[in-house]
């Protein structure tokens, strides 16, 4: 359990799961909670499902925490940081999940020494079932790495990373759920075009899937091997996965990273 208290600056959905992952995971108790919003709806919400307390002032969220997460928009970043700068000085730990926004940009708006972690989360992360990556800044000690990593893993999994690979991260896990969804529906779409009826495809495509990245995870086999021992000779899996590299399945999701991983890159530039 952590004795620090935790402050979360925007409570939409990334904000809100990491508040439901502390709470329900132990990590902290609700009276160690505080979270801001401008929506009026989102902190009403917030506070009726969690019971903690809310408010429209960023400000008193950084009196009250002594670890602030900003949960708000990339192009809000800037703003919200030097209307908190102040309150936040060296003492308190500041936490970034802005998608591509780099640390030197925060660092340059806050006291000389303060202490930022930047972190891609990813969307399942509502669910309990993220995966994030987070690195520290110029100032983040071990201390503060150690608890992030612990917030981070109270709603799924969570890995170390230099700030460099950050963007790839983004490409990666932060855009992939999309492209996961993409290849739910193509897979329900496939049975409903040999016959089965959309809510039946749906439920078995959503399942496979499931269950496939369940066993990957739990067999610690290669994801190779756990292919091959699916793909009988002259049967219906190789007939499939000769359809799908043949449509360049595998060299087309590669190229979405890369795509993501670069859009990522330009609006850490400030692109438009």
């Amino acid at each position: 359990m952590l004795k620090e208290k935790i402050g979360v600056v925007g409570a939409g959905k990334i904000g809100s799961a990491i508040l439901r992952g502390v709470i329900r995971a132990g990590l902290v108790r609700k009276d160690q909670v505080m979270a801001s919003d401008v929506s009026t709806a989102l902190r009403q919400s917030i506070a009726a499902e969690l019971g903690i307390e809310v408010t429209s002032n960023n400000g008193k969220v950084c009196d009250f925490a002594d670890i602030v997460i900003l949960a708000v928009k990339p192009q809000t970043v800037e703003p919200v940081v030097k209307e908190m700068a102040k309150k936040l000085g060296k003492e308190k730990l500041l936490v970034s999940v802005a998608a591509g926004v780099p640390l030197s940009r925060i660092e340059n708006h806050l006291a000389k020494g303060a202490r930022v972690v930047r972190v891609m989360p990813n969307i399942p992360c509502v669910v309990g079932a993220g995966a994030s990556c987070y690195a520290g800044g110029a100032h983040a000690n071990a201390g503060d790495l150690e608890k992030v990593g612990l917030i981070l893993n109270s709603f799924g999994i969570a890995l170390p990373s230099e700030e460099k690979y950050l963007d790839a991260v983004t490409g990666l896990s932060g855009s992939g759920p999309a492209y996961v969804f993409l290849f739910i529906e193509s897979l329900a779409d496939g049975g409903v075009q040999v016959g089965l009826s959309r809510d039946v495809a749906l439920k078995l495509a959503l399942q496979t899937v499931y269950g496939s990245a369940k066993m990957a995870l739990e067999s610690g086999k290669h994801l190779a091997q756990l292919k091959d021992e699916v793909t009988s000779p002259g049967g219906t899996t190789i007939a499939g996965l000769y359809a799908l590299e043949k449509g360049q399945l595998r060299g087309t999701i590669m190229d979405a990273v890369l795509q993501a991983t670069r859009r990522s890159q330009a609006l850490g530039r400030g692109e438009p």
